[in-house]
């Protein structure tokens, strides 16, 4: 069984494509110990079944709200073979936020540039394999009313679950903030299970941007003290 999450900015069309991809049928429950929806479903394509998460819908994943928090948990803890990123090609400079965060996470990822039949009616002309190449991932326009790409973009699926790469992209923060993140990940490094949890670079970031739900991961680690130095 692939798992794949879907996820995107509210309004991508994110729920019209997972019930294209589900048929429509979904399990329906909360997130455990939340009370925010969760949706499932299974898609078969060529032999192969998926199981599909609908994650909700976040412009970030900067865990500020309940559903940052569950979209980002669920990646980083349940670690899905593939992450569908929705991104709306009409609105492409906010969609691309959110895909350079799923890549600093080293998700999975396929990009579903969706809504391109919009994009195209505005006079926007993407060039999708340079964007392709500038971002490391396969990159898929789909029209999510009409059903159009959906055959290529489980192609790109299939094909990125057997490569089973984790996508990395390093997006720089100038030189002090460089060497910041640089000592924090070295001292990441010597604990063996923080390190093998999470990607220590993104961790490194985390710490230093006081993020509530991390610094309590890393209390937990016998090497807190030499982490947290630099950012006392």
């Amino acid at each position: 069984m692939i798992e794949v999450a879907l996820i995107g900015n509210p309004n991508v069309g994110k729920s019209l494509l997972f019930n294209v991809l589900t048929g429509g049928k979904a399990h329906v429950g909360n997130w455990p110990g939340k009370t925010v929806e969760k949706k499932e479903g299974i898609c078969r394509y060529k032999g192969e079944e998926m199981r599909i998460v609908d994650l909700p819908g976040t412009y970030s994943l900067t865990a500020h709200s309940i559903d940052e928090l569950i979209a980002r948990d669920y990646i980083v803890k349940e670690k899905p073979d593939v992450v569908i990123d929705i991104v709306d090609a009409s609105n492409l400079e906010r969609n691309l936020y959110l895909t350079l965060q799923l890549l600093e996470l080293e998700a999975n990822v396929v990009i579903a540039l969706n809504k391109y039949d919009i994009a195209k009616s505005l006079g926007y002309k993407i060039d999708v394999d340079e964007l392709s190449r500038i971002l490391g991932v396969r990159v898929i326009p789909t029209v999510a009313t009409t059903k159009e790409g959906i055959d290529k973009l489980l192609e790109a699926v299939l094909e990125a679950a057997k490569e089973k790469k984790r996508r990395r992209v390093s997006i720089g923060y100038g030189k002090a903030a460089e060497k910041l993140i640089s000592r924090i990940e070295r001292t990441i490094l010597k604990d063996k299970d923080l390190s093998s949890r999470y990607p220590t670079r993104w961790l490194a970031i985390k710490i230093l941007e006081g993020d509530e739900e991390i610094l309590k991961e890393v209390e937990k680690s016998r090497f807190r003290n030499e982490i947290l130095e630099v950012i006392r």
